[in-house]
């Protein structure tokens, strides 16, 4: 049984984190030195849960719906072809962030701003974008926040109560901060405000729907491990907003989604949970002797 979780707890460890993944855990829990966010806290819970396989699915396919922010995914990002390797690199980002030490999240965030200078293009309509746009960056983390805090208070094993909630939101925007947003939301309240705020200027354009499709159908995977898969897909189109299904061409399916997806996407992060729990023992220790 234990060879069982171990060997899926490593396929699964590989496919987020990347080859050289154990590596980079060894360099984030087990560098002494202070971190941005204290252990225990409400961002290390929701960004150390298993919950996430579905929040950062359901934040990629929320994003997708801002035209401007979908073009420069489209015209820069390698998701296409290299799925696996973005997101190695966005789990490594939050890694280092939430649980590194100071320095190390500083250069992180470092070298996601002079990547984001470098993004810049073109509208079809001949409308100038950059990555590096306020306004942008304050539509990805919102989207980001709002999706893993809604995967957690479903799927993650000790959901947050309001004041948690609050304090969650408070600290992404400590990084969001860093990262060139302008004013992002400290709350659960002012985070919906922007969510609402950001609702003209989203709809669905055919990259988006391209993006949605690969993701959806189209995931680099082995075929025993779509199955799977399918169900975390499932568990995050589940917590998409309802508005938001026509323009990408997602199902609405209100029975099936409160029953039959609900469960099984309880039961995929909980197995997920079971099979990650040898690497949180490594984690553990490594920041025992830190």
């Amino acid at each position: 049984m234990r060879t069982a979780r171990e060997r899926l707890g490593h396929a699964l460890f590989l496919r987020v984190a990347g080859p050289d993944g154990a590596v980079h855990r060894e360099r984030i829990h087990g560098r002494p030195g202070p971190r941005w966010f204290e252990p225990g806290s409400p961002i290390t819970r929701v960004h150390g849960d298993a919950s996430m396989f579905v929040g950062g699915i359901r934040a990629i396919l929320l994003q997708t719906l801002h035209p401007a922010a979908m073009q420069a995914v489209s015209d820069h990002s390698g998701y296409r072809g290299d799925m696996w390797g973005r997101l190695a690199r966005t789990s490594r980002f939050l890694a280092v962030t939430t649980f590194g030490t100071a320095d190390d999240a500083e250069r992180a965030v470092a070298a996601v701003r002079a990547i984001h200078e470098r993004v810049t293009g073109t509208m079809p309509d001949g409308t100038p974008y950059a990555a590096s746009d306020p306004h942008l960056l304050a539509w990805v983390h919102a989207a980001e926040v709002e999706s893993f805090l809604l995967a957690h208070q479903v799927y993650g094993r000790h959901p947050l109560d309001q004041a948690e909630r609050d304090t969650y939101v408070a600290q992404a925007a400590e990084v969001a901060r860093r990262l060139g947003v302008v004013d992002p939301p400290t709350t659960e309240a002012e985070l919906a405000a922007v969510m609402a705020a950001f609702r003209p200027e989203l709809r669905g354009t055919p990259a988006a729907r391209e993006a949605v499709a690969h993701v959806v159908l189209k995931p680099p995977l082995p075929l025993a491990a779509r199955a799977p898969y399918a169900v975390l897909v499932a568990a995050a189109i589940g917590l998409m907003p309802r508005w938001s299904r026509r323009p990408l061409r997602l199902p609405w399916l209100p029975v099936s989604e409160r029953t039959v997806v609900r469960a099984l996407g309880t039961a995929a992060t909980s197995t997920i949970r079971w099979a990650m729990s040898p690497a949180r023992e490594d984690v553990r220790a490594l920041q025992q002797t830190r």
